[in-house]
């Protein structure tokens, strides 16, 4: 069973256009919302991570996929569900590193309740006034693939805490602490006036990729050496890692003298959908990324 398979099953049975990006986009209201969910052992362990540093990733994970639709960061709510073993230090502290990150977000209710290990459940607003939103679905041919920064970092980093890393690092510190790309986000969205994509790499930057390409029926054509990383960390890693949160975009070409920190790793092209990486065509990549419903 695919991940995948499962999220078309619930977009067919719903009917609904809203299912499909980052975000959902309510333009009546003026929002964007998104959820994510982060479980115990699946996709963290106590024995590596702090109450705070739990709560800071909780939170920077959605702000992330706001980022991703190029809406403004506003408001969160938190689901929390607790063991009987957790004590209220543990609470306090999730809670202080959930609002470090919100920043300027603002955390305004959610739920608690008691559980057979840790839930956390995020839901995120972001507001989409004088923003241009993005969709998977507007990579257009002609356009550069640009992206906000390193990829492998987190993975890599994840590999280190699990072999028992106790020493904070750049890559550690990439997996327990990442931050959303707003202001990468912000300087596209104010300033492009065609549509454009734009997703967050929260599931490989390959992923990112063959999505976008899919959704927008085209070639994506990369070259891995254009891809920033830590020359640590392997091409599999920067591709297939995952939980790097950085944004990658298909954006038109005129829009690059309005932003800054940004690096080309390809363009758009005609074509049927698919990713071509330094000359070798994938139109499936599910076997190299993670997989929830893996047997």
């Amino acid at each position: 069973m695919k991940e995948k398979n499962l999220i078309n099953i619930i977009k067919s049975t719903l009917n609904s256009p809203y299912i499909g990006d980052d975000c959902a986009y309510l333009k009546d209201l003026g929002i964007v919302i998104t959820q994510d969910s982060l479980v115990e052992n699946i996709h963290f362990k106590l024995t590596y991570t702090t109450p705070y540093q739990l709560g800071y990733k909780s939170v920077m994970v959605n702000i992330s996929d706001i980022c991703a639709s190029g809406a403004e960061p506003a408001y969160l709510t938190i689901a929390l569900s607790l063991p009987k073993n957790i004590d209220e230090n543990f609470v306090k502290n999730f809670y202080k590193g959930a609002k470090d990150a919100a920043k300027d977000c603002e955390i305004v209710g959610g739920d608690i309740t008691g559980s057979d290990k840790i839930y956390i459940s995020v839901t995120a607003i972001g507001k989409t006034k004088n923003r241009k939103i993005s969709s998977r679905a507007n990579a257009k041919p002609g356009y550069k693939v640009i992206v906000s920064g390193e990829h492998g970092s987190s993975a890599y980093g994840l590999k280190l805490l699990l072999k028992g890393e106790k020493i904070e690092n750049e890559f550690t510190k990439a997996h327990l602490m990442p931050e959303a790309q707003i202001e990468f986000s912000k300087q596209i969205a104010q300033n492009i006036k065609q549509d454009y994509a734009m997703m967050d790499t929260s599931d490989g930057l390959g992923d990112a990729l063959i999505q976008i390409a899919k959704a927008s029926n085209v070639e994506i054509s990369i070259n891995s050496k254009d891809i920033p990383h830590n020359p640590v960390v392997n091409l599999n890693t920067v591709l297939y890692g995952g939980e790097d949160y950085q944004l990658i975009a298909a954006v038109p070409e005129d829009i690059l003298k309005k932003i800054n920190y940004y690096k080309i790793i390809g363009e758009v092209k005609n074509g049927n959908p698919c990713i071509n990486i330094d000359g070798k065509i994938y139109t499936d990549i599910d076997k190299n990324i993670f997989n929830h419903f893996k047997e």
